[in-house]
């Protein structure tokens, strides 16, 4: 089957997800070796051959539009999978002797992961790390199967058989675009926000499983999406409230793009947490990887 003619090649994709990640044209180009008039002729074509505004452009740097989160959304896994092709590859013909397998939250692995695979390169460059992306609920189930070495999930349980530390913390936030009525009556009631429907993070998610244990019985969401980004993104477009990792917000409330709403009397501060396999144990790049995550925040 051919591949459609409106999709970007891999090199493009990973370019647009940059500049996602670092909020500039020119942040990106640093990171891709390139300057950021090619970084910004490169996100220009890719808009052209989508069909779509994937950025707004500002002075303060650039944020995805409603439609953009999307298809940056669709093509995290893209990537994620030609990773997935490679990693498989190139263990089929023996390359890879070593490394370590990480499984990570949405919100661990867009704010935290980044500069721990960082440090990791730099001071292991003969060590591979490989990352999955999974929500919380499948982190778990990936370490307990064996499927990989370390996870870091977010929420108040983690399951038994399961060893764990905390790494960082983090806090729940409500959001709502500047001009929603919630900022006007700051602080809401618990019960206002329980009978709201939210645009949420999906079932299974650290973020979730949070608010679901804090606010039982919240009215059905009034949109679910599997990453914060997108979620961000729908706030603005839809005109209504949220409920997402201060890491995940504070450039957006500081930019003015998303306000924070207080609700009386509840507080949602989180754990952040590693977890692997009490029986296999931490041994080797495992441990080298779990000692920079707890370094970093320590």
């Amino acid at each position: 089957m051919p591949l459609s003619p409106r999709v970007p090649d891999l090199d493009a994709l990973d370019v647009l997800l940059s500049v996602e990640r670092l909020g500039s044209m020119g942040a990106a180009g640093r990171e891709h070796g390139l300057s950021q008039q090619a970084v910004s002729a490169r996100v220009r074509s890719a808009e052209r051959r989508l069909g779509i505004k994937i950025f707004d452009r500002r002075a303060t740097g650039v944020r995805p539009t409603a439609e953009g989160a999307l298809v940056l959304e669709w093509a995290t896994r893209i990537l994620d999978a030609a990773e997935e092709l490679a990693s498989g590859v190139a263990a089929l013909r023996g390359e890879r002797r070593g490394g370590v397998r990480v499984a990570a939250s949405m919100t661990i692995a867009e704010y935290l992961l980044p500069a721990w695979t960082v440090t990791m390169r730099h001071r292991f460059p003969d060590v591979v790390t490989s990352v999955q992306l999974h929500n919380s609920t499948e982190v778990a189930a990936r370490v307990l199967a064996g499927e990989v070495d370390l996870g870091f999930v977010e929420g108040p349980e983690i399951p038994a058989g399961l060893a764990a530390r905390e790494v960082a913390r983090d806090r729940l936030v409500v959001v709502v675009p500047p001009g929603h009525d919630w900022v006007a009556r700051d602080p809401i009631p618990v019960a206002e926000l329980a009978a709201t429907p939210l645009i949420q993070r999906e079932p299974g998610s650290g973020t979730r499983i949070t608010l679901e244990h804090a606010v039982p019985d919240c009215a059905p969401p009034l949109l679910e999406l599997t990453s914060c980004t997108a979620v961000k993104a729908a706030v603005v477009a839809g005109n209504a409230p949220a409920v997402l990792s201060s890491l995940a917000v504070a450039t957006d409330v500081k930019d003015g793009r998303l306000v924070p709403v207080g609700v009386d009397g509840l507080q949602l501060p989180r754990r952040l947490t590693a977890i692997w396999d009490p029986v296999r144990g931490l041994h080797g790049a495992s441990r080298d990887f779990f000692d920079i995550a707890l370094g970093a925040t320590t």
